[in-house]
């Protein structure tokens, strides 16, 4: 038997005309907040990097045992 559309059991889907009224949906974003990260106060470059000048200050400077020129 061929189909010949909704039965008197079934639900028509609703029809909607544009010139019958104004149909709008509107979709709000909402704001997703996630947990705050931690920074460090120094980067871990510069770190380094005064790890390398003190490194340098401590190798220039003479002993303290040697008496000055």
């Amino acid at each position: 038997r061929p189909a010949e559309g909704p039965g008197p059991g079934a639900h028509a889907p609703p029809f909607f005309s544009p010139l019958a009224g104004q149909l709008s949906v509107e979709d709000a974003a909402a704001m997703v907040l996630c947990k705050p990260k931690v920074l460090p106060l120094k980067s871990v470059s510069l770190e380094k990097l005064e790890k390398l000048q003190r490194a340098a200050l401590e190798a220039a400077r003479p002993p303290e045992g040697t008496p000055p020129p």
